[in-house]
């Protein structure tokens, strides 16, 4: 599982809650709106560098949870309430965020392939 991480940090949030669930930890977070706006329900966060699951969440925050093994083998079992933490969001959420918004851009010229964003938009990409 997981998703690309890159290691270019989008934000810093602040865990606000930590409490367990079953053998799980359920960490809840506060983060930037810059950073909510690519946070969605069962999608994927980088926090501390560790590709997380959203199990829940809000205009102002989010939850992840950390299965033991995570908790236990990773910094991010032993960080608490108060703590801050670095995000990174799903770099293909942004990617297409930023397609669909149709950002004007200049039409890279073809290199020796021929290959422009016109050609892969033609072809599915």
């Amino acid at each position: 599982g997981g998703h690309i991480v890159t290691g270019h940090i989008d934000g810093v949030g602040r865990i606000t809650e930590k409490r367990r669930n079953d053998n799980a930890v359920l960490i809840t977070l506060a983060a930037p709106a810059a950073v909510m706006k690519y946070i969605v329900p069962k999608g994927s966060v980088a926090i501390d560098g560790i590709s997380l699951t959203v199990v829940e969440h809000s205009a102002a925050g989010f939850t992840v949870s950390l299965i033991p093994h995570t908790a236990a083998a990773t910094t991010l079992g032993f960080k608490q309430a108060g703590d801050s933490v670095n995000l990174e969001t799903d770099i293909i959420g942004k990617y297409v965020a930023k397609m669909l918004q149709g950002e004007p851009e200049a039409e890279p010229t073809a290199g020796k392939g021929g290959l422009t964003r016109g050609f892969l938009a033609e072809h599915g990409f």
